[in-house]
């Protein structure tokens, strides 16, 4: 699926980049899609939503934060760096898919860690559209009382929040509180029964595959009605 591979120097390291575009028409927005604290830009659940947001005609740009590079490179567990930096490394990205998408509208999008960073830049009025959060790990899990939405009135684009009950980086409840401070136009999308990597149980009726493929299309829907041609 991927058309292109590259990576973008930052300090010590090169940050693996992989950018996929879609076979058929191409939508007017490009996403960067960053992981989560445990992920890397190549784990089956970046690559299962890169692949399908691609089959709705989004370009999908993905890459390692600095930490997971590391990791990768020492085959040794890293903690994610501080937020500066990988503010610094997600900029670069940015600024790479930017230069890659031949003028169309960026959207940041993230899973958990991926959410949170593109937050904090949008909210510094870093270049986006948009944002698309999945799982935003609004709080330590069992500390509620710890929020992570204390930049949420700085953000002037809409958002889209993608949140399953079961989640335990977010109470349903607290995320909708702090959205009623969000500084421009938040969605928030429940998804029943799902947890904080959108699995479901056998109860739900549902499986996995199938949740994601309505996440996919929620998106799609969500940038049709946000940004009309």
């Amino acid at each position: 699926m991927t058309d292109e591979r590259f990576t973008l120097p930052y300090q010590l390291e090169r940050l693996e980049c992989a950018l996929d575009w879609p076979t058929g028409p191409v939508r007017t927005s490009a996403i960067l899609l960053a992981h989560g604290m445990g992920y890397h830009l190549d784990s089956p659940w970046m690559a299962e939503c890169a692949r399908g947001l691609v089959s709705h005609g989004f370009p999908v740009l993905r890459f390692n934060y600095p930490y997971r590079q590391r990791s990768m490179r020492e085959r040794k567990e890293q903690l994610p760096d501080r937020a500066p930096v990988l503010e610094e490394a997600h900029a670069l990205a940015l600024a790479a898919l930017a230069e890659r998408a031949g003028g169309r509208r960026l959207i940041l999008a993230g899973k958990s860690l991926g959410a949170r960073i593109s937050t904090h830049l949008a909210a510094k009025g870093e270049r986006c559209a948009g944002l698309v959060l999945y799982g935003y790990p609004l709080h330590p899990p069992g500390r509620p009382e710890k929020l992570r939405s204390e930049h949420f009135p700085a953000i002037a684009q809409p958002a889209l929040f993608l949140q399953g009950t079961r989640d335990e980086f977010a109470e349903v409840e607290l995320l909708k509180s702090a959205l009623a401070r969000y500084g421009g136009t938040a969605t928030l999308e429940i998804v029943a029964d799902a947890d904080h990597g959108f699995a479901v149980p056998k109860r739900s009726g549902k499986t996995d595959e199938e949740v994601r493929a309505a996440l996919h299309a929620r998106v799609s829907a969500w940038e049709r009605a946000t940004f009309p041609e």
